[in-house]
């Protein structure tokens, strides 16, 4: 009886902290032509990354191969635990790299959600009340 063929271990991700993976991030997303990279430190704003990438991308197919090439490519790099929203439509493709959130967009999607303003501005400090004419 011949023994049982082994099972390979599943492939994990490598611990690459958020500055490296934001570099590769980048590296990659440049390499693909993508438009108007933005990077925002979102540590102390959340708790859901440290970084969040904002790109765009030409057309459906060009947001689409940049999504496809940066989760390739990070795979390469032992990057493997990937959720990806939005690849079948293509306006608006989110990968969660864990430290690095990354979102691709078509320049008028980006436009209407302009996560740049929302993530990036500083809390406005509150003003103080005008004192009262007599």
């Amino acid at each position: 009886m011949a023994s049982p063929t082994p099972i390979a271990p599943v492939a994990s991700s490598v611990d690459i902290g958020a500055e490296e993976l934001a570099r590769l991030i980048t590296a990659s997303l440049d390499d693909s032509k993508a438009e108007e990279i933005v990077t925002i430190d979102i540590a102390a704003k959340s708790s859901l990354a440290d970084t969040m990438i904002v790109a765009s991308g030409r057309s459906h197919r060009h947001v689409g191969a940049i999504a496809d090439r940066l989760i390739e490519d990070l795979k390469d790099k032992g990057v493997h635990d990937l959720r990806v929203e939005g690849l079948p439509h293509c306006d608006w493709v989110l990968v969660d790299a864990g430290d690095v959130i990354v979102h691709v967009f078509r320049p008028e999607v980006r436009g209407f959600y302009n996560l740049e303003k929302m993530w990036a501005a500083e809390p406005i400090a509150p003003r103080a009340p005008r004192p009262r004419e007599a």
